[in-house]
C-alpha cells in the first residue's frame, strides 16, 4: 500500500502549523507592503469585510494578514487567544482557520491540535487530540477568544477543516472532516451549531466519504489503484440558479487536487453527487470562494509545489470563477 501522499498531508500540516502563539509574537514582527506572492500560507481564507473595506486573510498557523487591494498585505498579526487549561493546552497547533461574519460578531473556525494528548492508534499511526473549535470577536482583526462549550465534537475523534453553512432551515451548521488516519476513509460531516455558535447540538451526520469521489485515487503496493482516503478543506457555495455545491480537496496519487460535489436536494443532507473531474489544475487545493469589493468572484487556494531544494512550498493563489447556471466554472489565475 503506497501511503506517500497521505503522509505528505499530515507532515505538511504539522510543518506549517503554529505551535506556540507567544513564540510567534516574539519572532515575527508585522510588516507592511508584503506582495501576495511572497507569503507562504496553507489553506488561505479571505474575509472581504464590507464594514472596513479590508480583506483579511488567515489559514494554517493562526496568523492574520490585511490588505486593501489583494496585491499587497500587512502582517502577520497574532489574533487568537486560547485557554491553556482547556483540552487544547497552552500551545496548540492551529490549522485551516476561517473567519465568518454573522450578525454583529466575527467567528474564527479552526482546527486545534494538542500534541501532548494521544487519543488513538490506528495502523501504527498515533493520533493526537485534534478538533474543530470556534472562537469569537467583535472585530475582524480580533482578538478571537474561546466562549461557550468546552468542546464542539467528540474528544475521541480527530476532526479538522471546519467551515460554516446556514442551510435552508435557517439553522447554522459546522461542516468538517473526520480524519482518514482514524476511519481509513475520510468523511465530510455536518453538525448543527447553537444559534450563537457557542456549541453544537444534536448528532453529527456523514455527508460523503473520500471513496465516493471518482477522481481521487492512489496506488497500492500490488500495483492496483484504489480510492484515496483523504478528505480535506470543505467549503460550501451556491450557484446563481440556487444549486448547492461544495469544493473539497484530496489527492490524485501524489498530486494535491480539488474537486466539487453538488447536493441533489439543495440542502446539506444531499445526496451529494461528485463531479467526475477535479475543478482545479494539479497542485492547487484547499479552496474557498469570495467576492471582491468590485464584484469579482474569486477562488482562493494554495499552490502545492516543490522548490529547487525539494521543499514543498505553499502560497496563496486566486482564480477567477463563474457561478452562473447550475455549476461552478473555474477561469484563469487572477493576479491582483
Amino acid at each position: 500500500m503506497k501511503l506517500k501522499p497521505l503522509f505528505i498531508v499530515t507532515f505538511l500540516m504539522l510543518y506549517c502549523a503554529v505551535s506556540n502563539a507567544q513564540g510567534w509574537r516574539q519572532r515575527v514582527a508585522p510588516r507592511e507592503n508584503i506582495p501576495l506572492d511572497s507569503i507562504q500560507l496553507s489553506d488561505p481564507f479571505i474575509l472581504a469585510d464590507e464594514k472596513t473595506r479590508t480583506y483579511y486573510m488567515t489559514g494554517t498557523g493562526g496568523m492574520l494578514w490585511k490588505s486593501k487591494d489583494l496585491a499587497t498585505w500587512s502582517g502577520p498579526y497574532m489574533v487568537i487567544e486560547v485557554d491553556p487549561n482547556s483540552w487544547m493546552g497552552p500551545h496548540p497547533m492551529v490549522w485551516a482557520a476561517e473567519i465568518h461574519q454573522y450578525k454583529d460578531k466575527y467567528y474564527y473556525f479552526a482546527t486545534f491540535t494538542n500534541r501532548d494528548v494521544k487519543i488513538d492508534t490506528v495502523a501504527n499511526n498515533v493520533i493526537e487530540r485534534r478538533a474543530c473549535h470556534v472562537l469569537v470577536s467583535d472585530t475582524p482583526d480580533g482578538p478571537y477568544r474561546p466562549f461557550g462549550d468546552s468542546t464542539y465534537l467528540p474528544a475521541n475523534m480527530p476532526t479538522l477543516d471546519a467551515t460554516l453553512w446556514i442551510d435552508k432551515d435557517k439553522k447554522p451548521y459546522m461542516v468538517y472532516c473526520h480524519e482518514w488516519l482514524q476511519n481509513r476513509n475520510g468523511t465530510v460531516e455536518k453538525i448543527e451549531l447553537k444559534p450563537d455558535f457557542s456549541g453544537t447540538v444534536g448528532e453529527r451526520k456523514i455527508l460523503f466519504r473520500a471513496s465516493d469521489s471518482p477522481w481521487s485515487r492512489e496506488n497500492t503496493d500490488d500495483g492496483s489503484v484504489r480510492p484515496n482516503m483523504v478528505t480535506d478543506g470543505p467549503f460550501l457555495f451556491k450557484t446563481t440558479k440556487g444549486k448547492l455545491g461544495m469544493i473539497w480537496t484530496s489527492w490524485i496519487r501524489d498530486i494535491y487536487t480539488q474537486g466539487v460535489a453538488y447536493s441533489q436536494s439543495g440542502t446539506l443532507d444531499g445526496p451529494w453527487i461528485q463531479e467526475p473531474e477535479p475543478i482545479t489544475p494539479p497542485n492547487f487545493g484547499h479552496g474557498m470562494i469570495f467576492r471582491t469589493f468590485d464584484g469579482r468572484l474569486l477562488m482562493s487556494v494554495h499552490s502545492h509545489r516543490k522548490d529547487a531544494r525539494g521543499r514543498t512550498i505553499r502560497r496563496p493563489r486566486f482564480f477567477t470563477l463563474s457561478n452562473k447556471g447550475s455549476k461552478l466554472k473555474l477561469g484563469q489565475e487572477y493576479h491582483p
